[in-house]
């Protein structure tokens, strides 16, 4: 697990409350003066997450259930907060204590609700405010307060809600909407996720400060809810002024996306617009020429990610495994050798979306594909020169790559199994 030093956003869609959770843990409400931090006494002293080099942070799934882990004596303690619709929207604060120690957890900040009410013991070994309040946690046992969105109040909290699992499967259900991806490379996977939640709980760009991530975001949003209508006056505007500027792979990336809105919205006119004043076509990117998307959710390591370089590199790794009818413009990446990978409903034409599976037959890959929408000519230059197809589904064999994979590849947790032979990819 790695530190995530960005912030990330929590809320619930459909309704305006949101908040940033910080690396270490403290929760600051966009609409409250005060962030709600955290502190454990162990069995040592006062810890102060916030501050602590042993504290580690991750997305679980990529989504905005955000966990944070303090290192105590003998174990963890582990922070989960996420926010949930339940009782007007709410956002849920867990704190379980993996020692085999009991400890104390101190929050200072906006009014929570609990399960069970905070001790009166006075605080001692630590300077906080005088409206702190202190739960015991028993040794494995699990605390949960909570913020309510609506009322600042302290209270009772109901005794059911949903668990962080849920919310996970809840988040990646409705983003997995725009395109699935089950790569090797999950850290590449989560920023995927994380970029889409970002996207949905804060919204696009503002188009007049970057109108290449504002059509960039709009095209995912579409994707993902099929409300293309309401874009269309900022989409046009934003095409026409990508049009004046000079070519480059993500001006050409994001004047695509903008087609794609206006299809999707009914806009012959403007469609008709934008295809006059494209001069020229720029190059999807390769392997060669186009960065890695940064990793955002890495067991190792974590960069940190604003909204608009996010959908930058999710455009950029769109792009990486299709664009105009090209799987994977720079070949297969070597560290993918011998590793079983798909995608489903990658872009690849105005109203097209291709989903393929790679399967290894010895070192050569087959490709298993499916096109969804208008007919598509597939192509793949680097990684099968002589291969081509119009076929809107089918599978075959490729060459096998210039660098012969090791012969024993280590799995990739989450990562699919390869097909037998013959399996179809539908």
């Amino acid at each position: 697990m790695g530190r995530i030093d960005a912030s990330t956003t929590i809320g619930v869609l459909g309704r305006p409350w949101r908040a940033s959770v910080q690396p270490g843990g403290t929760i600051e409400p966009w609409d409250a003066p005060r962030a709600l931090e955290w502190f454990v006494a162990a069995d040592d002293r006062w810890h102060v997450p916030a501050t602590e080099v042993a504290t580690r942070q991750l997305r679980i799934g990529g989504t905005p259930v955000v966990e944070t882990r303090l290192r105590i004596p003998n174990g963890d303690a582990v922070h989960r907060s996420y926010a949930v619709a339940d009782g007007g929207g709410i956002t849920l604060v867990q704190v379980e204590n993996e020692s085999p120690l009991p400890i104390a957890v101190a929050f200072t900040g906006p009014a929570l609700l609990s399960v069970r009410p905070p001790t009166d013991a006075p605080i001692a070994g630590i300077d906080l405010p005088a409206d702190a309040v202190l739960f015991p946690v028993g040794h494995h046992a699990t605390l949960t307060v909570a913020i309510q969105h609506d009322r600042r109040r302290t209270g009772a909290l109901p005794p059911a809600w949903p668990s962080a699992d849920q919310v996970v499967r809840g988040w990646r259900t409705t983003v997995d909407r725009a395109g699935v991806f089950e790569l090797p490379d999950v850290a590449q996977v989560m920023a995927i996720v994380h970029a889409r939640c970002e996207l949905l709980l804060c919204g696009p760009a503002d188009p007049s400060d970057d109108p290449v991530a504002f059509l960039l975001g709009v095209d995912q949003l579409v994707r993902i809810d099929g409300e293309a209508d309401r874009w269309v006056p900022d989409v046009a505007a934003a095409a026409g002024a990508v049009l004046r500027r000079p070519s480059s792979w993500d001006a050409d990336a994001a004047l695509d996306a903008a087609v794609r809105v206006l299809h999707a919205a009914g806009e012959r006119r403007a469609l008709q617009d934008v295809a006059r004043h494209r001069t020229s076509e720029s190059p999807a990117p390769s392997s060669n020429s186009v960065d890695s998307v940064d990793s955002v959710d890495s067991v190792d390591s974590v960069d940190s990610v604003d909204v608009d370089r996010g959908v930058r590199d999710l455009a950029r790794a769109e792009r990486r495994l299709a664009a105009d009818g090209v799987l994977l413009p720079g070949g297969i990446p070597s560290e993918w050798f011998g590793q079983p990978f798909e995608v489903h409903d990658v872009p690849i034409g105005t109203a097209s979306t291709v989903s393929f599976a790679i399967r290894w037959h010895g070192p050569r890959p087959a490709v298993l594909w499916e096109v969804h929408g208008a007919p598509v000519e597939l192509r793949s230059p680097q990684a099968a020169p002589a291969w081509s197809t119009r076929e809107p589904r089918g599978e075959a064999l490729w060459p096998a790559p210039s660098v012969v994979p090791v012969a024993e590849v280590v799995p990739v947790p989450g990562s699919p199994s390869p097909a037998p032979d013959g399996a179809s990819f539908s």
